[in-house]
Formats: C-alpha cells, structure tokens, sequence
C-alpha cells in the first residue's frame, strides 16, 4: 500500500482556542489510484492533503508512505520525501513569471542537485508529456491559462514521483479548459501514475475512480466508482 494513514488527527491551536482540523482519519491509497478529496469549506480536505504531500505533520497518529513512517520526520526529511515523491499541482499555478516554461519545470532539479544536462533533458520529456513541446521557450505571460497548468503539470512529472497532488487544478479555469486539464490527468493516470485530486467540483471528481467525502474532519464516505454507479 502506498499510503496508510492510521488514527490521523490535526489539531491546531489559535490563541486559547484548539480547532480540530482532522479527527481519526484511517485512509489507505494503493499505487496508480485515482482519489478525489471532496468536502465543504472547513471540512479538513487541505488539512489532509498537505498531510498527505508532507506539506505538514499530523497532531497524532501514523503516516506510512511507501511503508516508510514520515510521523515524526523534522522538516528538513520531509523536505527530502516532497522532493522525491511527490509532485504538486497547485489551483493557481506557481509559475516563476520571468522565467520560461523549460525553467519553470527545471527548478525542483535544481534544487534537488541534479546535473544540468540532466536537467533540460528531464524538463524536455515533462513538457512533452503534457504537450507543451513547442511552448517550451514561452513564459508565463505568453502561454494561456490551459497551457500554464500544463507547465505546472510538467514541474510535478519531472522528478517521476510516485505521487501527484493536485489542489483544486482547475480552479481557475474555464470549464472548458478544465476538461482539457483533466484530460491530461487520465493520461498519466492511465501511464501509471498515482492521483490524488482535492476538488469541490463534482464534475471534476467524477474523473477519478474514487471520492472520499470529509465532514467536519472525519471521513464522511469513501466510495469507489463502481460502488457509486450501483
């Protein structure tokens, strides 16, 4: 199993006041799943993705990635498990506006150390899987709406993480475009990769081939598609 959270609660604590984000989360997520995390506002979906991304660490219980224990990693080894991983696909891109796309998907090796002939040639196959082969030298300002999600897309494929993490990615886009997006998703999907989709869309989290409902920090439902087509 890929991911095993067991007895996952997130507290945190604002002033003389404690919020409980999550409460007794038990989730398992096996390899080259497709999850959708659906919820209302306040319902702990971020809370638990950011777990999940090692973004943050839970108040109590156990986080097993890969069957390594990432509980009580400080944040320099949590750093380390982001960087190899996962990639990240946020609803408002992150793209550096000066740089190009080949940069922008560049920079997680960068960081990681990896050579710089290496490098281009990574970015190159990432922006290829998405499309973006002859938008490669464009920036930001230049690329459509679509087309700067792609190159997000690219920056979370190019380390080959074994997990992708995508916070409402269509989010700011026209529904058309999203589709389009989402597209891209049930590609990699189908390549082998693993998904996991944070939406307050229904639409959207219908691409997935399962949704798990939070309310109020507690796994609400946790259904499979073929168990909701019943």
């Amino acid at each position: 199993m890929m991911i095993q959270l067991k007895d996952i609660n997130k507290v945190y604590e604002i002033g003389s006041i404690s919020v409980n984000a999550l409460r007794d989360v038990d989730l398992n997520i096996g390899q080259n799943e497709y999850v959708a995390i659906m919820g209302p506002s306040g319902s702990g979906k971020s809370t638990l993705m950011n777990i999940i991304g090692c973004l943050d660490t839970a108040s109590s219980g156990t986080y097993l990635l890969n069957d390594v224990d990432v509980s009580d990693m400080d944040d320099d080894q949590l750093a380390e498990i982001r960087n190899r991983e996962i990639g990240f696909v946020f609803q408002t891109f992150n793209l550096l506006p000066r740089a190009n796309a080949l940069h922008n998907v560049e920079l997680p090796l960068i960081y990681n150390g990896t050579p710089s002939s290496k490098r281009r040639q990574q970015a190159e196959n990432a922006l290829d899987r998405v499309g973006l082969t002859d938008r490669m030298h464009h920036k930001p300002n230049e690329l459509s709406g679509g087309q700067r999600q792609r190159v997000a897309i690219a920056r979370a494929l190019v380390n080959n993480p074994s997990i992708i993490l995508a916070d409402e990615p269509t989010g700011n886009l026209d529904s058309k475009t999203g589709d389009e997006i989402m597209e891209v998703f049930e590609e990699l999907h189908d390549a082998g990769n693993t998904i996991i989709l944070v939406t307050h869309e229904e639409y959207i989290a219908e691409h997935s081939d399962r949704i798990i409902r939070l309310r109020d920090g507690y796994v609400e439902r946790d259904e499979a598609k073929s168990e909701l087509a019943l």
